[in-house]
């Protein structure tokens, strides 16, 4: 297919890799405080973080539409501020994707976290290690698959979105048209050809990454 157009397929890898890249940073330290804080109110920051996994992402994406907009709150100060534009851009995906891929993150983390043995942190403490060295050279090294878990997912999960980056992002090629928007194009044009291009390279490119966290996965449990 000489004209096929790749650029969307690369937008995708994009949004996904920035995605999870800034999901490390935001999501295991959260799941950190989460697996160990004593905190009152921890059940209503688990559900406000799982909420993407049982919302549509209509409602997200109509939330986030509101708050991006230029005559939205959130979305004058930024502009009037520091001259940045959210809706219909790619750093508007960036956020929405790292909201909406949030609980992907930080529930294989934090089960991974709560599984480890007390006694783990507890000698690490006698030993004089501080609360961050603890958290990231001893007990972050111990849950290796569930790291591994969560940064695949988050990235599975932000190349499969469709409706909440439909709605920010719209169909600007070159800057919003992800592949999952390129496919919901070309069926609606009847290029099925097209469509099926890039819906095959996503199935393969989702198969190999789940497979390879699988196999991994497996060989880290029996060694």
């Amino acid at each position: 297919m000489t004209d096929f157009d790749w650029q969307p397929l690369l937008l995708t890898l994009r949004l996904a890799t920035m995605t999870t890249l800034l999901l490390i940073l935001i999501g295991i330290p959260l799941a950190g405080w989460l697996a160990f804080t004593r905190w009152r109110i921890k059940p209503i920051a688990e559900a406000v973080i799982s909420l993407p996994l049982v919302l549509p992402p209509s409602v997200l994406g109509f939330y986030f539409l509101l708050a991006f907009s230029p005559t939205g709150f959130l979305g004058e100060k930024l502009l009037t501020w520091l001259n940045l534009r959210l809706l219909f851009t790619f750093e508007g995906l960036v956020i929405a994707s790292i909201v909406y891929s949030l609980p992907f993150m930080v529930h294989p983390v934090q089960a991974g976290l709560e599984n480890l043995p007390a006694s783990l942190r507890e000698a690490s403490y006698t030993l004089g290690k501080s609360r961050r060295e603890t958290f990231l050279r001893v007990l972050l090294p111990n849950i290796k698959p569930s790291l591994l878990t969560g940064v695949v997912l988050s990235f599975a999960h932000t190349i499969g979105e469709f409706g909440l980056v439909l709605m920010i992002g719209g169909n600007l090629p070159g800057q919003t048209r992800v592949a999952s928007v390129a496919i919901y194009d070309e069926v609606e044009l009847l290029h099925y050809d097209a469509a099926n291009a890039y819906a095959l390279l996503l199935l393969a490119v989702s198969f190999g990454i789940l497979l390879i966290v699988y196999a991994v996965n497996k060989k880290w449990v029996i060694f």
